[in-house]
């Protein structure tokens, strides 16, 4: 008999999270696990849910690619006409979510934003490759076209443009970074009784370390 969603289940037994494991530093937490994501070969570790909020209130989510951290917060790169910019431009606090299956490890972070200088956009605007730089003018990020079509004409242009020239950064597009209030780590456990530490940032700038009920 095939299985029902319902039935889908696996216990988390790789390994357990203690206050005494973790660095006081949540960044630096996360750099290493973000840097044992990486030695696991995981696919786009660096993959990573971006939610936003509407004004009113409504919900959208996301997945983008994390392009830099420090302890001033974690960067994407986007188009700034997009849902997601605009939402963020209205409301701007965001929620970000990684998920590292073969490790058993999820990071949640809640923060404010801010969109980062024109040098770091630049930067790495013109690390990308040329067919990703022409791509940022092609997209009208989140418009409505009328086929598939309409986008392969535009980059078919654009490519005849720019041939063998430099690519500018549009104007409409750059970094996004999300300074966070809280980040929390999650590592998965026997019985659905996860280890949940949460970093949360007080008035005098240090991080407060709290476990949570799974």
């Amino acid at each position: 008999m095939d299985k029902t969603i319902a039935d889908l289940r696996q216990d988390y037994t790789l390994q357990g999270l203690r206050e005494t494991d973790v660095n006081s530093n949540p960044f630096l937490q996360f750099k290493e696990w973000f840097d044992q994501a990486l030695n696991a070969d995981i696919l786009e570790p660096n993959a990573m849910m971006v939610a936003t909020t509407t004004t009113q209130g409504k919900p959208s989510a996301r997945m983008v690619l994390l392009k830099d951290f420090d302890e001033r917060g974690f960067v994407f790169y986007t188009n700034y006409n997009s849902q997601k910019a605009q939402e963020l431009a209205e409301n701007p606090q965001a929620a970000l979510v990684f998920w590292w299956a073969e490790l058993q490890r999820q990071v949640r972070i809640c923060g404010w934003v801010e969109k980062v200088s024109n040098e770091e956009s630049d930067k790495y605007f013109y690390s990308r490759p040329f067919s990703s730089r022409l791509g940022a003018w092609a997209s009208n990020q989140s418009e409505i076209i009328e086929n598939r079509e309409v986008l392969e004409q535009q980059l078919e242009e654009l490519q005849q443009q720019y041939y063998n020239k430099d690519v500018p950064r549009p104007p409409h597009w750059g970094g996004i970074r999300v300074i966070p209030a809280e980040i929390e780590f999650w590592q998965g456990r026997s019985s659905r009784l996860h280890d949940r530490l949460v970093y949360r940032k007080v008035e005098d700038g240090s991080w407060k370390i709290e476990r949570l009920s799974p």
